[in-house]
């Protein structure tokens, strides 16, 4: 709940990287690291990996939210922003919003205009409710939920209301599997990446690829919240093995070992509920570094309101009953999210085991029980 809440946008991701480094400093047995471009290892102390052993296993997770970014001050009220990530148009008519100092003061006001052909990203501009002069360029803006008439963040009927799951309720996740892993034998080469500006295209990983902050051997599990469909991925029925997005189609070596995995371990845990599936609605950074020449795939949460954008469908189809469209709380699971934290926990302690499942030998298996029929 804690790291949910924390305002945070592309290229401005310092209150999390922050938040991070606290929680990292509080372990003695891990170190944390910062690449060229500022993403964020965490990894643990002790000797180097040894030859011969697993290649690295590096979960990733990004640390950015859609957001609005503080161009200019127009006068004593007024004030210019730039919106970095997905959100249509409609959204944003006459939408709240409150904006962060320096002192981490949230300030309310209210969208004006929308230029949404600006470049690179749309513009608007915005009417403070009161005077506020230490608002300056750079600082975060979010939106403001003023149709919530219940406290955010909060956890209600088993589901977690926050302002950002995308991604920080990943982020959130993979440091929960960290603290299990840094003290489980066998586990030194796991590690986690955090990246930046994630939703204006995937550059915090481009540039850990070009900058090769993580081996060109490891094995990466992106995390991620992708955009439920109720029929399809519903929330509450599971943490999903995603096997592409809209763009592309993962590593199947990689994301067909972790799906036997998970048959195997729901046979000895029957309380474990998991899906498997493409998740279409956007894209994951599984595919950036998939096209870097990384073996990768992604594990994802189901989530409600993507990019707080309420009602999407009916918004974009013009068939929303609403008299106009307004944002609202991302929500998760809870139950999909402690299975995540699950999923992961195998796969680490699990992949490189002597006697893992995989699929070649299924298929060797069901050969030598079936392959008689060949001669009759």
């Amino acid at each position: 709940m804690e790291v949910t809440s924390l305002p945070t946008a592309a290229g401005r991701e310092s209150r999390v990287i922050d938040w991070v480094r606290g929680w990292a400093a509080k372990r003695d047995n891990l170190r944390i690291e910062v690449d060229a471009s500022g993403n964020v290892l965490l990894s643990r102390q002790g000797k180097p990996r040894r030859r011969g052993g697993p290649a690295p296993l590096v979960i990733t997770a990004h640390l950015d939210h859609p957001a609005f970014v503080v161009r200019s001050i127009i006068d004593s009220t007024g004030v210019e922003l730039e919106f970095r990530g997905g959100v249509h148009d409609p959204y944003f008519t006459n939408a709240a919003i409150e904006i962060f100092d320096a002192a981490d003061r949230a300030h309310r006001a209210r969208i004006q205009s929308l230029d949404a052909g600006a470049k690179p990203f749309k513009r608007i501009t915005a009417r403070l409710e009161l005077p506020a002069d230490s608002i300056q360029p750079g600082d975060v803006g979010r939106w403001r939920f003023e149709h919530e008439k219940k406290p955010v963040p909060r956890i209600e009927d088993g589901l977690l209301h926050t302002h950002a799951c995308d991604d920080l309720a990943a982020v959130a996740a993979a440091l929960c599997v960290l603290d299990v892993l840094r003290e489980v034998k066998g586990c030194e080469h796991v590690g986690l990446l955090l990246t930046r500006a994630e939703e204006v295209g995937f550059i915090g990983a481009i540039a850990a690829c070009k900058n090769k902050t993580v081996a060109r051997n490891a094995r990466l599990i992106c995390l991620e919240n992708s955009r439920s469909f109720p029929h399809d991925s519903p929330v509450g029925a599971g943490p999903i093995v995603r096997v592409g997005d809209k763009l592309s189609v993962f590593e199947p070596t990689l994301t067909n070992q972790i799906s036997m995995l998970m048959m195997e371990h729901q046979k000895a845990a029957p309380h474990f509920r998991y899906q498997r599936k493409l998740m279409p609605g956007g894209t994951c950074e599984a595919t950036t570094f998939s096209t870097f020449g990384y073996q990768s795939t992604c594990l994802c949460l189901p989530l409600g309101n993507y990019h707080n954008m309420i009602d999407i469908d009916g918004v974009t189809s013009g068939a929303s009953r609403s008299p106009h469209a307004h944002v609202g709380p991302e929500f998760i699971s809870l139950s999909d999210y402690h299975g995540l934290i699950e999923m992961l926990i195998v796969c680490a302690t699990q992949m490189d085991a002597a006697g893992a499942p995989t699929l070649k030998g299924r298929m060797n298996d069901s050969f030598k029980d079936f392959g008689f029929v060949l001669d009759t």
